[in-house]
């Protein structure tokens, strides 16, 4: 049975802040640019204009891409109604702005590295716990005929870990270990539990969809799944949109955001800048040009749970069934707006 958390009429969740976009009224709109201007076309009808497009556009939810690409190449800033926010969408000014002081940061995916000093975090304890909680879920899984992993396996381990960290009852994790009751338990660090059921589940459908990163993803060591974990969230980042705020005015590519304005970063963009990554759009762990933007580098339990979980997802899944591949004629199919991933992943236990 799962706890299915509420949706709103998007798809989004609300297990947590960033999984909502707050609607703010920016500040000085006319300090920049708009979000319609004129289109240098001989073609085009005198006094045409062209219109940026929206991360809220119809379509986006299943495809996003195109429009991502479209404000990367043509509107890298724009004043987006829906959003009530700038948006920005290249690589270089979503890193920086994830990173700046002059952007407010608030604890959540996509934020810069973790400043807590986390004394208490035993990470052995972390490793056995994320174990032996992939052991037992995939156990479960490896009789059937046929399986989701999603709800068979990616739903219940960020919760099943956080359940053992803290010392609660299995039958009583999915109960107690969600939402607000998970940052009771595990502080706010380690109760990101939505987010990392996401990133989870794209990276065993980025995995599982190319027999080749099977093949070199079985018996890998914790040093290429850490690479492959990385490539997944550079690529399919589970948090798409993450919203800050100006303090100060902020030259970017494009021109100038005002002191004040609510900023709509676009993740999911920035992870596909052709500017930053060859090949953008190709899930490669060996590329020689890596980064991700969904955590941190820093020493935080989230980050560090979250790589776990992928660790031992990959090792544990295939040492209980070898054979495990994609359901016949099953394509992972990713899906949401502010937070993205496939919602099922129909598998063959014993291939």
């Amino acid at each position: 049975m799962r706890d299915e958390p509420s949706r709103d009429t998007e798809g989004r969740t609300g297990e947590g802040p960033w999984e909502r976009v707050p609607v703010m009224a920016p500040a000085r709109r006319a300090a920049g640019p708009a979000r319609v201007r004129p289109v240098a076309d001989p073609t085009a009808p005198p006094g045409g204009l062209t219109v940026a497009p929206s991360p809220l556009d119809p379509g986006a939810a299943l495809d996003p891409h195109p429009v991502h690409r479209r404000l990367r190449e043509e509107f890298p800033l724009t004043y987006d109604p829906l959003l009530r926010a700038w948006v920005l969408s290249r690589y270089a000014d979503v890193a920086t702005a994830l990173t700046d002081p002059r952007f407010t940061h608030g604890h959540r995916p996509g934020d810069p590295a973790c400043a807590r000093a986390h004394t208490d975090v035993d990470l052995g304890e972390l490793r056995s716990v994320a174990e032996r909680t992939a052991f037992v879920l995939a156990r479960r899984i490896a009789g059937r005929e046929r399986a989701d992993l999603v709800a068979d396996f990616c739903h219940w381990l960020p919760a099943g870990t956080v359940a053992a960290a803290v010392g609660v009852p299995y039958r009583d994790m999915m109960r107690l270990v969600r939402g607000r009751a998970a940052t009771a338990l595990a502080g706010e660090c380690g109760g990101q539990i939505a987010v990392r059921e996401k990133a989870l589940a794209s990276f065993l459908a980025n995995v599982l969809v190319d027999p080749d990163q099977v093949a070199a993803l079985r018996d890998a060591p914790p040093g290429l799944v850490a690479r492959a974990w990385a490539e997944s969230l550079r690529r399919d980042p589970p948090v798409q949109i993450a919203v800050r705020r100006t303090r100060e005015d902020v030259p970017v590519s494009g021109g100038v955001l005002p002191g004040g304005s609510s900023v709509a970063l676009l993740i999911g963009a920035a992870g596909r800048d052709p500017e930053r990554f060859r090949d953008p759009d190709r899930f490669d762990p060996l590329r020689d040009d890596p980064h991700q933007l969904t955590y941190g580098p820093g020493f935080c339990p989230a980050v560090i749970l979250a790589g776990l979980e992928a660790e031992y997802a990959v090792r544990v899944l295939f040492q209980a069934m070898p054979r495990l591949r994609l359901a016949d004629g099953f394509r992972p199919a990713p899906a949401g707006l502010i937070t993205r991933a496939p919602r099922t992943l129909a598998v063959l236990p014993n291939g």
